[in-house]
């Protein structure tokens, strides 16, 4: 989105993922922008793990209170293929053990009160490697803010986005969806026309967070609101969408954009 493989020259691209370096401000400039990525993850250590106490070894050496303040929630989720260590649960476990021993020993607490903001810590075990993150999006990104209700088939926004912006349509061009159900396609594409940020209408739990610099993300913000009112000043973009059902058109709210 917005040219980032012109912005972030360091990249590596792999399967469901794509690696690239930043500055803190990054973090909101993603989640703000990225019109088909479904989050931003923060990786914090990787490395080969072929035994539970290799990977209690891995998780203990990662600088979790770089992030994570002596409140913070940090609940474990994530995913195992190929691996060794294939039994999700116990690897949840011996993350939020090994990352618990850490915090508590950087706070010196025994017992850490996890009644702050959330930092939920994701780990992805692939052919005994595995790596550690921290999620900054929260709800996925294709949860964009302006779906009121849900309907039947639904098409994601992610999808929807990928389909507008990797399809043979420019945005110079009208769009016609003929059987538009919700109007998915129509809404991203009008908002790739306009320029329009996919994150403006939502929040990201790395907002919530105190190592956010909250002034910069306003910022941020803000900028991407100008864009869009400088794109939507040189004109209306031919958007159209029509379908069998009257009823499903009542089901995205809250995004106003200049559509035919």
């Amino acid at each position: 989105s917005r040219g980032f493989g012109d912005v972030y020259k360091r990249q590596q691209v792999e399967n469901g993922r794509v690696l690239c370096q930043g500055e803190a401000g990054d973090i909101t400039r993603l989640n703000l922008n990225l019109r088909c990525g479904e989050r931003v993850l923060v990786e914090l250590a990787a490395g080969p793990v072929h035994s539970f106490e290799a990977l209690y070894q891995l998780a203990a050496g990662a600088p979790w209170e770089a992030f994570i303040p002596r409140e913070g929630q940090f609940p474990v989720k994530g995913h195992a293929l190929d691996s060794q260590l294939h039994s999700v649960p116990d690897c949840q476990k011996i993350v939020k053990k090994a990352a618990a021993a850490r915090l508590g020993r950087v706070y010196g607490l025994e017992r850490l009160p996890e009644t702050g903001a959330k930092y939920q810590i994701q780990f992805a075990v692939l052919r005994d490697r595995c790596s550690l993150y921290l999620d900054t999006t929260g709800p996925g990104l294709h949860k964009r803010g302006y779906r009121a209700v849900g309907v039947e088939a639904p098409l994601r926004e992610t999808l929807a986005a990928a389909m507008v912006t990797n399809g043979p349509w420019r945005p110079w061009l009208p769009f016609f969806d003929p059987m538009c159900g919700s109007g998915t396609l129509c809404i991203e594409a009008a908002m790739v026309a306009l320029d329009r940020a996919p994150g403006l209408l939502r929040p990201f739990d790395m907002e919530r967070w105190d190592v956010c610099d909250q002034a910069a993300c306003k910022a941020l913000r803000q900028e991407a609101r100008e864009r869009f009112e400088a794109k939507k000043a040189e004109g209306k973009p031919e958007i159209f969408g029509s379908d069998v059902d009257k009823r499903v058109p009542v089901s995205y709210t809250h995004l106003t954009l200049p559509t035919k």
